[in-house]
């Protein structure tokens, strides 16, 4: 899984196992060790919510989807969901949720796992 930070908006972008994973048991998540002190970013699915929402609890980022739309994601063509999030504070997060294609461009990092770009063709 990937993470995307600018300002107030979080982009997380997952492979193909990493969504079948997601949907089969409801979370998954990614962490970076620091040494001193671990990093965590995770995406959860909760019953009784309609739209997606965020939390920062214990140095981790928590993205929620909606259980139901989480159950048939992996078997789907829908590459994500986008919610504008408002917060306790009254601030807005954009929050985005995808499914990670391979780049048109060339890259170093193994993209083996990343879904078809239906930009590329065949």
């Amino acid at each position: 899984m990937k993470i995307r930070i600018k300002g107030n908006s979080i982009r997380y972008r997952l492979t193909k196992s990493e969504v079948k994973t997601f949907c089969e048991i409801g979370s998954f998540e990614e962490t970076t060790d620091f040494g001193h002190r671990k990093f965590t970013y995770a995406l959860k699915a909760k019953e009784g919510i309609e739209v997606m929402e965020a939390d920062f609890i214990d140095d981790t980022i928590i993205l929620y989807l909606e259980k139901a739309k989480s159950n048939d994601w992996y078997n789907n063509n829908r590459v994500g969901f986008h919610h504008m999030y408002k917060t306790e504070s009254n601030t807005e997060i954009s929050l985005l949720l995808e499914k990670d294609f391979i780049c048109m461009d060339e890259r170093v990092e193994d993209q083996s796992d990343n879904y078809p770009n239906p930009k590329l063709g065949g």
